[in-house]
């Protein structure tokens, strides 16, 4: 496994993670990190990171979204779509990344062209956070317009609209989907699905950084300060809290071993660590291993480097090719007319995009191959036109 983190430096740091040999059974489990590489793409801090089983994606403050190819060690390419920063990045399998930025739009991208499907005008203001259900069939996305927003993927739309009333910040469905939690300041609404209210309310000491679901109903918190909590989203309690770092904890990542449940947590003051977490969650982690960056992380993520579904895996004659820097400006500004010309017309099914493969179709305004293509078309058109004079 690799933990990936970004820094306001401007770099992404790589670490190789192994367990190390136990000495004796009373002894601990510890693991051994490894620097394995850093990564200097960006011209300003890095805001978001996304992991799926071949990439790893940072967005940042330059507004472009780059690709680093973990089997291979190397670049692979930029995305320059958005106009801000990239505040948040996700993918859904090994098909499809979804990102949101401070332009207010939400972008599904085609993992294997590294094409833009869609490009939707999500938010008035800033799209401050985006989660997808995990059926792919849904999506939700807090921004700076004080709105929650529902979106059905399987026709690339919005579902739902909820005025909240204030900015949220973060919004995470859990691991089942059956329910949802949108963070504001220190206040965390826990949702479920089949009801689309609250259920309840849980109240941090501080504003909150980070949640992780550890389970469907357990979450851990960490906030602009040392301490991580776990609580109980469906008795509103906390279970336990232990004193993670130095410094405010600034984001978190949970993952689970065949032996046990890992929670990696980053912070201001430069550490990752990793923790072993017990069955019995009012009981204290443990600590697996720890990082020293020397540096100001922002956010985090691990490849975990499984092998995956045929269905979602593409196939060897689709691999993904290295994205140019032409082909990005062309994207984007392709993009932004797509986007201009969606808010004039209404959708037709050809402009569906599918997370589920329920549909194949791409969107047709934001494709470089299928614009590529139209233009071909008309002056096929206008040559037999010129002859047939």
């Amino acid at each position: 496994m690799e933990v990936v983190a970004g820094c306001y430096e401007q770099v992404l740091f790589g670490f190789a993670v192994h367990p190390e040999p136990e000495a004796d059974g009373h002894r601990e489990q510890r693991w051994a990190p490894v620097a394995d590489f850093t990564h200097h793409a960006h011209t300003a801090s890095l805001s978001a990171v996304a992991v799926n089983s071949r990439f790893v994606v940072t967005g940042s403050k330059d507004e472009t979204i780059h690709i680093y190819d973990m089997k291979k060690k190397v670049d692979h390419g930029a995305l320059m779509h958005h106009n801000g920063t990239i505040t948040c990045l996700k993918f859904h399998g090994n098909r499809h990344l979804i990102s949101g930025a401070e332009d207010g739009l939400i972008c599904v991208w085609d993992v294997r062209r590294w094409e833009c499907l869609k490009a939707i005008r999500a938010h008035k203001g800033h799209v401050t956070f985006l989660s997808i259900h995990p059926s792919g069939k849904l999506a939700l996305s807090v921004g700076t317009d004080k709105t929650l927003r529902t979106w059905n993927l399987v026709e690339g739309r919005s579902a739902f609209i909820k005025n909240i009333k204030q900015n949220a910040h973060i919004v995470e469905w859990s691991p089942k989907g059956e329910k949802y939690v949108v963070v504001i300041l220190n206040r965390i609404d826990v949702y479920q699905l089949d009801t689309a209210s609250v259920s309840g309310t849980i109240t941090n000491a501080r504003r909150v950084s980070s949640v992780a679901f550890l389970s469907e109903s357990v979450l851990a918190v960490a906030g602009d300060e040392e301490v991580v909590r776990f609580f109980d989203c469906d008795s509103l309690t906390c279970l336990s809290e232990f004193k993670a770092h130095e410094n405010r904890v600034k984001d978190m990542f949970s993952f689970e071993t065949p032996e046990h449940r890992v929670l990696v947590t980053a912070s201001s003051d430069g550490f990752i660590k990793m923790w072993k977490l017990k069955q019995d969650k009012k009981a204290s982690p443990s600590l697996l291993c720890e990082i020293n960056t020397n540096a100001r992380l922002t956010c985090l993520g691990v490849w975990l480097d499984r092998r995956t579904d045929t269905k979602e895996s593409p196939p060897v004659a689709a691999e993904p090719a290295p994205v140019s820097k032409e082909q990005s400006r062309h994207n984007k500004e392709e993009s932004a007319h797509a986007v201009q010309e969606e808010e004039k017309q209404p959708k037709s099914d050809a402009e569906k995009c599918s997370l589920t493969g329920d549909s194949n179709k791409p969107t047709r305004g934001n494709s470089l191959a299928s614009a590529k293509k139209r233009k071909t078309v008309e002056m096929s058109e206008k040559k037999r036109k010129k002859k047939k004079i």
